[in-house]
């Protein structure tokens, strides 16, 4: 007992892991709880996408603000919101399929963030930390406007709740109560940028998409009502941010990388549970 005390203590000792771990743990549970929708509306292509898309934003608050986290954050918050509202414009077209229009969007949006950042000496360095994030060097401030953030979201999700549940599952039902679908939908879109953005510094945009879908994804073949799926969903993120985050300080491993595969692991464990019991039943 005293051993696995001291396991748990010692990383603890070092502000950096105690910053990281508030961090991971909050931006992990807002992923899970905007992820819910995500994965009931099918619109994990679309997080993966609009992950993708902010890079060029990213590239010029680099560029233009000297790598500062301040001018990443917003210059990444203003991409991100123009891109999703973007992305949702093309999904509603009619000519293109809505992957084909989304995934041209977000190739070309890489690939232009990778060009602005490779104008700089640095961009080999800059940009692994651009995809695969930075936990551990979370400092006071990026932790305060987290908070700040993490309260806006959720805010709105509570304040909005019944109106996203009925465009998520019913939207015959939106159009007989004369809800202004377009707006609400938008303002989803809106949510899950600014929470991609928010969550950017914790797993990177390469392991975002992760973090939108599989806590929920998990939580979903758990249980099938919106309420509890967010609450188990949050749990499970939370879990994963902790074990993965312990896991990387003494594996020394990316600690990005290590909270999404703590994640996955959770996923596949249920998924193949619930496979052994429907062949036994």
């Amino acid at each position: 007992m005293g051993e696995i005390l001291r396991l748990l203590l010692d990383p603890l000792q070092y502000a950096f892991m105690v910053r990281g771990l508030v961090a991971a743990i909050v931006a992990g549970g807002l992923c899970a709880l905007v992820g819910s929708y995500v994965v009931l509306r099918g619109m994990a292509f679309f997080g993966d996408a609009l992950a993708h898309s902010i890079l060029p934003g990213l590239a010029l608050g680099y560029l233009l603000g000297g790598g500062s986290r301040e001018a990443l954050f917003w210059w990444g918050l203003g991409t991100a919101i123009l891109a999703a509202l973007g992305i949702g414009a093309l999904s509603r077209g009619q000519r293109l399929k809505e992957d084909t229009a989304i995934g041209v969007l977000f190739a070309g949006a890489m690939a232009l963030g990778v060009v602005m950042i490779s104008t700089s000496r640095s961009y080999a360095v800059d940009l692994t930390h651009l995809l695969f994030g930075d936990v551990l060097g979370v400092g006071e401030r990026d932790l305060i406007r987290l908070g700040v953030f993490a309260g806006l979201i959720v805010a709105a999700i509570v304040l909005f709740y019944k109106e996203f549940l009925v465009i998520s599952f019913d939207p015959i039902l939106a159009i007989t109560l004369r809800l202004p679908i377009r707006l609400f939908e938008n303002l989803l879109l809106i949510l899950v940028a600014v929470t991609v953005v928010v969550a950017l510094q914790t797993v990177g945009i390469a392991l975002m998409v992760a973090m939108l879908v599989t806590p929920a994804a998990t939580a979903y073949l758990l249980t099938h009502r919106l309420p509890a799926m967010m609450a188990l969903s949050v749990l499970l993120a939370a879990f994963s941010a902790v074990v993965g985050l312990y896991a990387s300080y003494y594996a020394g491993v990316a600690s990005g990388a290590a909270i999404v595969l703590t994640a996955t692991v959770l996923f596949l464990i249920v998924r193949l549970i619930q496979g052994l019991r429907s062949v036994q039943g």
